[in-house]
């Protein structure tokens, strides 16, 4: 690992820790425990478990853990494809909040006075405001789709 990835990287210090624990008479499955404890990480508590589990039944354990690793690893590449899906439908979110202003900007810019039956009288201004809470209440809304889907 230090080989790969440097000594200062993080998981480089933590086999130490491990590697440290294990010469102090510490089980694998606990300083693994430990660590998915400190870090964290669901998946790392999910392979402590993992391993204890086969260590204390028996059983082919290079085969469980690579099957442990495997299943983690799929969690892992799902996770960061719904992370990449998110992280786009925020971008669409946000140039649809944009947009509206944008269109305003533009057509208010290149003719003058196409907003005046709108803005000049009684019933258009009522229209706009109507229209603005509408607005507002979708920008609320897109905020409240995002997050249920964060929480997914």
């Amino acid at each position: 690992m230090e080989r790969q990835l440097g000594r200062d990287a993080f998981i480089c210090g933590e086999l130490e820790v491990i590697r440290r624990g294990m010469i102090l008479n510490i089980t694998l499955e606990e300083m693994l425990a430990d660590l998915g404890g400190r870090s964290g990480s669901e998946a790392i508590n999910d392979f402590a478990k993992v391993f204890a589990i086969a260590k204390r039944y028996g059983g082919n354990m290079p085969e469980i853990i690579s099957s442990a690793a495997d299943t983690i690893s799929l969690q892992i590449e799902t996770s960061e494809e719904i992370e990449s899906s998110l992280s786009g439908r925020r971008m669409e979110l946000n140039i649809m909040r944009v947009m509206p202003f944008g269109i305003l900007a533009y057509v208010g810019a290149t003719s003058p006075g196409y907003f005046d039956p709108l803005y000049g009288n009684p019933t258009g201004v009522l229209l706009m405001t109507v229209l603005l809470c509408i607005y507002l209440a979708g920008f609320v809304l897109g905020d409240k789709v995002l997050a249920g889907l964060e929480e997914v």
